[in-house]
């Protein structure tokens, strides 16, 4: 137990981290109030977990240990629907209703079709 504590909060740091580099990096670069950097986090996140998890749990088994490290701290850390929520209010109050809309149909959609495609590319790869 205290091993898949320790792997969990070592691979939730490591998520947190990307996390902040990818999503403001992304940020940055759009230069515009929607929160596109969580929302490439939040898909990419998406899209890995769909394909991890289909992976690990049929053609490409892996130990306990590896998939909580990678599915809860890793990309638990990476992937955050709370920053999605605080940001989509933050629109909303500034009076931004339909970015604050577009941000909370483009999340739950397209993160909904990325884990979708995770999963089928992990079956396309490595078949079940």
């Amino acid at each position: 137990m205290a091993l898949r504590l320790l792997l969990i909060f070592v691979g939730g740091g490591l998520g947190s981290m990307l996390r902040y580099l990818i999503g403001g990096w992304t940020q940055h670069l759009a230069g515009i109030t929607f929160p596109l950097g969580t929302l490439t986090v939040n898909v990419i996140g998406c899209i890995t977990i769909g394909f991890l998890a289909t992976l690990f749990t049929g053609p490409y088994l892996v130990r306990e240990e590896v998939r909580l490290a990678l599915l809860i701290g890793v990309l638990g850390g990476f992937t955050t629907f709370s920053s999605f929520s605080w940001e989509t209010l933050a629109l909303a109050q500034g009076g931004q209703w339909t970015l604050a809309g577009l941000n909370v149909l483009l999340s739950n959609g397209l993160g909904l079709v990325g884990v979708w495609a995770g999963a089928k590319f992990s079956l396309v790869l490595f078949g079940s």
